[in-house]
């Protein structure tokens, strides 16, 4: 793996209680995982924003965290954020979303696996992140299927999450480093150092296909 940019911050040497909680609850509930928090609690007030953001507009807000989990991966995928596209939300999960419905996600106008709803999103997603030309015939889509407030939901998560995707790929982090010892919120295959190395090493792991 390529060096690592920037340190992550020892949780122990944290002083304030509440970011050591946090912590330890992105340790037993990942998204977002402990290491990626690590490198922000560096400034305690990027930690919370985002700690805060992550609660506030992913786990909970007004459009379904089904369709807002299924985004956040599409975004991983097209910008091959490895960090990132190796998490799946256990809400999602609980929710019903399962491993297979995550894979058809860069060919999701073909796939039979998604409603024309989740296939709105995911080409609102595509416009945001490509910076596609967005005309009345997509407006009309979105239109209807999502009210304006969850069109400003799933709009500006997508932009967060996609300046934090594209920002923790240059830093080359990875998953068991901090807190380690938890599978929580870790896709198929990358639950533990060894398994994760020997997904990454297969010939059929997702970031080496193109896009």
């Amino acid at each position: 793996m390529s060096q690592q940019r920037i340190s992550y911050v020892d949780p122990e040497a944290i002083a304030d209680p509440a970011m050591q909680k946090e912590l330890e609850r992105f340790r037993r509930e990942g998204t977002p995982r402990p290491e990626s928090q690590a490198i922000r609690a560096h400034v305690p007030a990027v930690f919370w924003s985002f700690a805060n953001t992550w609660r506030d507009v992913f786990h909970n807000g007004v459009l379904e965290h089904t369709i807002k989990e299924l985004c956040r991966v599409y975004v991983s995928k097209s910008v091959k954020c490895e960090y990132c596209g190796n998490q799946r939300s256990m809400k999602s999960a609980r929710a019903g979303l399962v491993e297979e419905d995550y894979l058809d996600l860069l060919n999701f106008e073909a796939s039979k696996r998604y409603g024309a709803k989740e296939k709105a999103a995911f080409a609102y997603t595509e416009a945001i992140i490509w910076d596609l030309e967005t005309d009345d015939a997509l407006w009309d889509r979105l239109h209807a299927h999502f009210s304006e407030p969850e069109l400003v939901e799933l709009g500006y998560f997508v932009g967060i999450t996609m300046g934090q995707q594209r920002w923790l790929k240059t830093l080359n982090i990875e998953h068991h480093k901090i807190l380690a010892g938890s599978s929580a919120s870790m896709a198929p295959g990358t639950e533990t150092p060894e398994a994760l190395a020997r997904t990454k090493a297969s010939s059929d792991y997702w970031a080496r296909r193109g896009r």
